[in-house]
């Protein structure tokens, strides 16, 4: 079975999702390939999700920050990571407004935000208003779209 709620079959095309040219980092469908691993490829390009409780990060709690997989781009502190009980990683805020990108998602017969990368266009999750204070959000997002770097 696959870890995907929704994956993108290998060489599937998804024009809504190849738009490199909008975001300052730049590579092609090969040059993706390459850096990624299989399910961070789907996730990442396509909008892929894995399944609740599945993810390396949907438990981890070590002091630290999460950096795209894409491109390295600091997003979330470890300290703003909550355990909203939904089996992905979530957090109340990215590290600053400028690192993520808020996109209409209308797939799937329902209307949610779409949050990416602002950097590279890397598909991180969504973001849904029922989060803790002190914003209310709760950006619950996909642990192969991520990467930890401990605190030092």
């Amino acid at each position: 079975m696959s870890r995907f709620t929704d994956p993108i079959p290998a060489g599937a095309h998804d024009p809504e999702r190849d738009r490199d040219t909008e975001y300052p980092v730049r590579k092609t469908d090969a040059e993706w390939r390459a850096q990624l691993d299989a399910t961070q490829y789907q996730v990442a390009r396509h909008a892929a999700t894995e399944r609740a409780f599945t993810g390396k990060y949907w438990d981890h709690w070590e002091a630290g920050r999460y950096n795209c997989v894409g491109c390295g781009t600091p997003l979330f502190q470890a300290d703003t990571k909550f355990d909203a009980g939904c089996g992905w990683p979530s957090y109340y805020e990215p590290i600053n407004a400028e690192v993520v990108e808020r996109v209409v998602d209308a797939s799937h017969g329902m209307v949610r935000i779409e949050v990416r990368c602002n950097n590279c266009g890397t598909h991180l999750g969504h973001v849904f208003p029922d989060g803790p204070e002190p914003t209310g959000e709760r950006f619950c997002i996909n642990s192969a779209a991520i990467d930890f770097e401990p605190r030092r």
